[in-house]
């Protein structure tokens, strides 16, 4: 509610997987995010494809409405684009503090 209509939410949303593939496949096959944000994108592309109504679509994907997946889908898409920046697949520029990682944290 309270979203414009899409006028084509099927070629939108290709295009925005598309292009989020695309710039996962800059980054090393062995990054988490990579791993993980292909395979969603790629099953959500697999569902495009095999689908034409635009509210079976949004029923076997099961993440809101077309136009709210517009939305995950850009907001994926600069991520991804920010992760390249980021590159957080490398390793750390100095050794993290003591107790840095560890959950739940040590009481003082």
């Amino acid at each position: 509610m309270g979203l414009a209509v899409a006028p084509n939410p099927h070629h939108t949303l290709g295009a925005l997987y598309g292009k989020i593939l695309r710039t996962l496949n800059k980054m090393p096959e062995s990054a988490a995010y990579r791993k993980y944000t292909e395979q969603i994108v790629r099953e959500r592309a697999a569902v495009l494809q095999q689908t034409k109504d635009t509210y079976e679509l949004e029923s076997k994907i099961n993440c809101g409405q077309a136009e709210e997946l517009i939305i995950q889908a850009e907001n994926e898409l600069n991520l991804a684009r920010k992760m390249l920046t980021w590159k957080p697949w490398e390793p750390l520029v100095a050794k993290p503090p003591k107790g840095q990682w560890d959950w739940p944290p040590a009481k003082a």
